[in-house]
């Protein structure tokens, strides 16, 4: 098991990693996002990872509209992640993550589960043409139940789960349900922490998910990939005050369950 950190894609990916790295951490969690982590300095930042000897694995724009049924939408969506699968290929990562896609038409809400199944199709093409594994995370509904993701990753083979246990908190199903089902699919992890009606991206313990719970769940199922530790802080001051307390807590319930 190893444990990573999200760069804050409001300040340098270069000054993030420095700070990952101080921290201690195993990985960058790379998201390419507005407004300062869009644009990657390719050959100083995987020399940096080297140096660190920090992992990579890579995380993509959560709002990207990749399933609105206009063409010219999805062709733009599909280019934006190939530049960001040829960028983490680059630098030497190995899972590129992709959220659910909300966004359609009023009238076609009920088609969105066939939209995105459409629309990743031809996404999963094109990241695995760059020898990246492409992974979806659980949301909101309807991608927050088993049922749904067993119809996606049957109807895409190749593609695999990204478990968020916060955001499983939230929906129909938590982390645990999602472990019991696909004990093999699952090849990235996401920690914060919330009270299970926003995506508040706490400290862990300080919401309502119990995290001795939710990772005797991923022991039974002996993973031992990577768990970023998706906590947000408005107070840089405190802000891996808040990751330490969270990582120190991980370390302690493994040891224990």
């Amino acid at each position: 098991m190893k444990i990573g950190v999200m760069n804050d894609p409001r300040k340098s990916i270069i000054e993030e990693i420095k700070l990952i790295a101080a921290g201690g951490y195993d990985f960058v969690d790379l998201t390419l996002e507005a407004p300062r982590a869009q644009e990657v300095e390719i050959n100083l930042t995987k020399k940096l990872l080297d140096e660190f000897n920090l992992g990579i694995v890579g995380h993509t724009d959560p709002n990207l509209p990749y399933a609105y049924p206009v063409k010219k939408i999805r062709e733009a969506c599909r280019e934006e992640f190939k530049r960001c699968a040829d960028i983490f290929a680059q630098l030497g990562a190995k899972i590129m993550n992709i959220h659910p896609c909300y966004t359609c038409p009023i009238t076609m809400k009920k088609n969105l589960l066939d939209l995105n199944l459409e629309a990743l199709s031809s996404i999963l093409e094109t990241v695995e043409d760059f020898g990246l594994t492409l992974v979806l995370e659980n949301f909101s509904p309807p991608f927050d139940s088993v049922a749904t993701f067993k119809k996606i990753l049957r109807n895409l083979p190749g593609l695999k789960l990204h478990l968020d246990f916060g955001h499983g908190n939230m929906g129909r199903e938590e982390g645990i349900e999602f472990c019991r089902e696909f004990p093999q699919e699952i090849l990235h992890v996401h920690f914060s922490d919330n009270r299970g009606y926003d995506d508040q991206h706490m400290p862990l313990g300080v919401g309502n998910i119990d995290w001795k719970v939710a990772i005797r769940a991923l022991k039974s199922i002996n993973y031992n990939g990577g768990i970023t530790l998706e906590v947000f802080s408005q107070e840089p001051r405190v802000r891996f005050k808040y990751l330490e307390i969270s990582r120190n807590l991980v370390y302690s319930f493994w040891e224990e369950v």
